[in-house]
């Protein structure tokens, strides 16, 4: 079974944006993805591509394309995990 990052159905050229490591990176700086469980994020990488959602007065960011369909899907549920 595959995860919703294995493929790119909204946006083929959007690469994945788990984390690299990089000296300047703080916890305000990283956040973790509530779909795929953990995921570390680049705030500021998932914001200038797009792949974010506010739900409930809060952001969540996500590492792929394919997690923001997910979430959109069930944000609830996601929400409580995050």
């Amino acid at each position: 079974m595959g995860s919703c990052c294995s493929s790119n159905a909204t946006n083929t050229t959007t690469e994945d944006l788990t984390l690299t490591a990089r000296p300047e990176q703080t916890d305000d700086t990283i956040a973790r993805c509530p779909v795929m469980a953990g995921t570390p994020v680049v705030k500021a990488d998932a914001e200038a591509k797009g792949l974010f959602r506010d739900y409930e007065g809060q952001r969540y960011w996500f590492c792929c394309a394919g997690c923001g369909p997910a979430f959109d899907a069930d944000p609830a549920r996601y929400a409580a995990t995050a």
